[in-house]
């Protein structure tokens, strides 16, 4: 099995790229980890990957950029039903709009926005950095293994207000954060699980695992 990890510019490639191949290996299996920005090498993917560092608009710009990416992904991951994992922006990146800094559209694959992050305590900071406890709202495939209260790595300043039902995992920041999201072949972390020690790579096992 192939994992495509899409580089348009915006994604903590090393590191993603680096925990799905430990995952592979712990896992005792053979599958092949690309980073790549080439359409026709994420057509032949079995699993998709989209990361995301930075806005919500210079993201999305950046995958813009890469010719033929767009259909691609909605050939293979819409059309076609593979499974598909987006981090942090990348995740934000399939909502309706991102509203950082003016309205943006985002990919549209699910019902939301991207809006700022307002923590009613004013006393917290923003950007939101660091690890919080993950509250399971209910199970996903992605969270088998994962207890709730397991602790997450997060780093944003912007949170996806997504539609009811598509919410799996929030954390508590002075209000509801959403955490993790998914959709039938679709699915999305706030948090980094590149970062986030057992409970990243449980889930990145768990994705390669997964069969929507």
């Amino acid at each position: 099995m192939t994992i495509a990890v899409i580089d348009y510019g915006s994604g903590n490639l090393r590191s993603v790229a680096k925990a799905l191949t430990r995952a592979v290996a712990e896992a005792g299996r053979s599958d092949q980890v690309i980073v790549t920005a080439d359409p026709e090498t994420v057509r032949r993917a079995e699993r998709i990957v989209l990361p995301g560092v930075g806005a919500f608009a210079d993201c999305m710009r950046g995958l813009d950029g890469l010719p033929g990416m767009h259909q691609v992904l909605q050939e293979q991951v819409i059309a076609g039903g593979r499974p598909f994992l987006g981090i942090c922006v990348g995740m934000q990146l399939m909502a309706d709009w991102g509203r950082e800094h003016g309205g943006h559209k985002g990919l549209g694959w699910l019902k939301g926005e991207v809006v700022p992050l307002t923590p009613a305590d004013p006393s917290l900071k923003v950007p939101h950095m660091g690890w919080n406890q993950l509250t399971i709202n209910r199970p996903h495939p992605l969270l088998a293994g994962v207890a709730p209260g397991s602790h997450a790595y997060f780093v944003h300043s912007y949170h996806f207000e997504a539609a009811p039902g598509l919410v799996c995992a929030e954390t508590d920041y002075a209000g509801p954060v959403t955490a993790v999201v998914a959709r039938d072949n679709l699915a999305g972390t706030q948090f980094h699980p590149e970062k986030s020690q057992a409970v990243g790579l449980k889930l990145i096992t768990n994705f390669l695992e997964w069969r929507p």
